[in-house]
């Protein structure tokens, strides 16, 4: 696929200063527009050392690193043999190099000097981390965020270096957006918090998050105790979700398995079937498509639905003690997004915002299934790793 040259490409491509700094809404091609600069600078430019820095791998393979693959593909610039998957570093025949890695502490900030670098979603991480990294890199810098809340380059970059370039992108700045993904940005525009944010690209405090103190853990623990799976179904437009619960030390941890488009019934049997053995608790708006997975021997049950379902099910969710593994990237991404509605004088009512929610409805339907019966119903301990499709 043939990228388009949007109108978020050339705002990027005009950035000039050391420091790049990029802000944006939902679907605004920020990382990508930053990516494409990055291997033109890569194709143009010998032997220079870029990274691309993010909290975690995880996070880094299910976004840049796939939308830099997708780039390299769609122009025909792709050489298999000159990606390094085990350290995630291409060289180009330049003798360029782009290498995903992830920092997390302020050890990993100290290493080698390089020419380029870009800090994706860089308000989670830490400023002492950013500072160390901006400081042993020569030439450039990008940086870019949802601006959700204020953070330290508010505090500590904006207004006090002249060495910063700072622009905010829209989803309107990205030209390849389909109708389709326009549709459902734009039928958000009732909820203020929401629009002010993720639409118009405007920095605020987003306000009336359904989930707080929930925590990012490294791994699932050998001890931990599986509980089953929450399937919630998409295929074209939303991603088929399943998620694994395991109970461990008085809590839950939430295991991201799949998060795909395009997902057969019977694809996703043999996704389930090839898990450790688990009672999967699914949407039951969906009774044909249970109904097939049952027939190819997965242990599927509906969940019970009724009045005020979703609210009660939210509230038992948000009652327990939820950990959620780094590699969860797309479950991890709505428990930062999932917001209350607000009304059309912005105050927040008690109705959550629809639309990314699908990892977050598989984990309600299986942890609300469990309230009547958590103490008594047996458990099966879990395999220490889990891939995620």
């Amino acid at each position: 696929m043939k990228f388009k040259n949007t109108t978020a490409t050339k705002k990027v491509f005009s950035l000039k200063k050391r420091i790049r700094a990029v802000c944006g809404g939902t679907s605004a091609s920020k990382t990508i527009s930053i990516l494409i600069w990055l291997i033109d600078y890569s194709q143009s430019h010998k032997s220079k050392n870029i990274w691309v820095v993010s909290e975690s791998m995880p996070h880094l393979k299910g976004g840049a690193i796939e939308d830099f693959k997708n780039i390299m593909q769609g122009q025909g610039y792709w050489t298999e043999s000159r990606w390094h998957g085990t350290d995630y570093v291409y060289t180009f025949e330049t003798g360029s190099t782009i290498k995903f890695t992830s920092v997390d502490t302020y050890g990993k900030a100290h290493g080698p000097r390089r020419d380029a670098l870009f800090l994706n979603e860089c308000n989670n991480l830490a400023y002492n981390i950013v500072d160390q990294l901006i400081t042993r890199t020569r030439e450039v810098v990008w940086i870019d965020w949802n601006p959700t809340s204020e953070f330290w380059f508010y505090e500590k970059m904006l207004g006090k270096r002249d060495d910063i370039d700072f622009i905010t992108l829209t989803y309107k700045d990205n030209e390849a957006l389909d109708q389709n993904t326009i549709q459902e940005i734009e039928s958000h525009k009732d909820n203020k918090n929401w629009w002010r944010v993720y639409g118009e690209g405007k920095i605020g405090e987003v306000e009336g998050r359904i989930y707080t103190g929930w925590q990012i853990i490294k791994d699932v623990p050998f001890e931990a105790r599986l509980e089953g799976y929450g399937l919630d179904y998409g295929y074209s437009i939303d991603p088929t979700a399943i998620v694994a619960v395991y109970y461990y030390n008085g809590g839950y941890i939430l295991d991201e398995v799949l998060y795909r488009k395009g997902m057969s019934n019977k694809q996703i049997a043999d996704v389930l079937n090839s898990l450790p053995y688990g009672l999967v608790v699914a949407d039951s708006a969906e009774p044909k498509s249970n109904d097939e997975i049952k027939s190819y021997g997965v242990n599927l049950v509906p969940v019970i639905k009724g009045k005020d379902s979703i609210k009660q099910g939210i509230q038992y969710v948000q009652d327990q003690k939820i950990s959620v593994t780094e590699r969860s990237v797309n479950l991890i991404k709505e428990y930062r997004n999932y917001l209350w509605k607000t009304d059309k004088n912005g105050q927040i009512i008690n109705e959550p915002e629809g639309g990314l929610d699908h990892a977050l409805d598989a984990v309600r339907y299986r942890l609300s299934s469990m309230k009547p019966q958590r103490e008594s119903k047996k458990s099966y301990k879990s395999k220490n790793s889990r891939s995620v499709w």
